[in-house]
């Protein structure tokens, strides 16, 4: 089943996409950041002018955008999509953020299905796991995994199911991260930090405390601004459901207050019995 391939938003998860699958030609992209448009000659795309350059003829339109431009996307460009196109919203949004964008799509014309992301797109590239949810959740598998995605799953035919599982999920996720950001700034400047690590080794062996803390540092130095767009659709997420998000609009403030801020430490590992 071959379609005709929209990206909308050439950013980092597009890019890779479009590279490791060998689209090319195959696909047409669009960002409203002219300076994508030299990772789209790279990558071999079809690079459009317009979002309307793009979409005219596209049976399989993936949302790539930022977690706060996800709906804007949808109302702005539903208009533009050719009849009985698939939209395949794959943001960091919450449940009703995508059922306000389906209502869009499907005003139009078009087909809406909800796509959550559950790992970095680097280095998994099409081996990522998605999970698909939507009255077209099967023909929109079916699609994408022609285009050549790996691990697909449809969870439902509910729009916001998929979302669901992804914001949730993450509230631990990215929660971790900020933890352990707010752990090591107390512990460097209490100058302990082979003893708190050390002491965490000894209780948990499934992975070093030393490997884990600097990679969920680098987490939110690389992607902290975007990861706390995400993390305020979780909060939004758990409010729709009537939990008070106390943690989770901490993690939001964390995340951004450690985007571009790097931690510096160089602990010596400490032996505990």
């Amino acid at each position: 089943m071959e379609s005709v391939i929209a990206l909308i938003g050439f950013g980092e998860a597009g890019s890779t996409f479009a590279k490791a699958a060998g689209w090319e030609s195959a696909a047409l992209a669009f960002d409203i950041n002219p300076a994508r448009r030299a990772v789209m000659e790279d990558a071999g795309v079809v690079i459009c002018g317009t979002a309307e350059d793009a979409l005219g003829d596209a049976d399989l339109v993936l949302s790539l955008v930022t977690a706060d431009s996800a709906l804007p996307a949808a109302e702005d460009y539903a208009a533009l999509l050719k009849a009985g196109a698939i939209w395949c919203d794959m943001n960091s949004v919450a449940p009703d953020t995508k059922r306000a964008a389906a209502k869009a799509v499907e005003a139009a014309g078009g087909r809406y299905v909800d796509v959550a992301v559950l790992a970095p797109v680097n280095p998994a590239r099409m081996n990522v796991p998605l999970l698909i949810s939507g009255i077209d959740a099967a023909e929109a598998e079916a699609r994408l995994r022609a285009a050549g995605f790996a691990r697909t799953r449809v969870v439902g035919d509910e729009i916001g199911r998929a979302s669901a599982i992804k914001m949730i999920r993450s509230v631990m996720v990215k929660g971790i991260e900020a933890l352990t950001a707010e752990m090591m700034l107390a512990a460097t400047k209490a100058g302990v930090v082979g003893e708190v690590l050390s002491s965490l080794d000894a209780s948990e062996k499934t992975q070093s405390w030393f490997e884990r803390a600097e990679y969920n540092v680098e987490r939110m130095t690389t992607h902290g601004a975007r990861r706390a767009a995400e993390m305020e659709e979780s909060a939004k997420t758990l409010e729709s459901l009537g939990v008070e998000p106390v943690m989770t609009s901490g993690t939001v403030r964390r995340q951004r207050e450690q985007a571009g801020k790097t931690i510096a430490f160089n602990p010596e590992r400490t032996e505990v019995a």
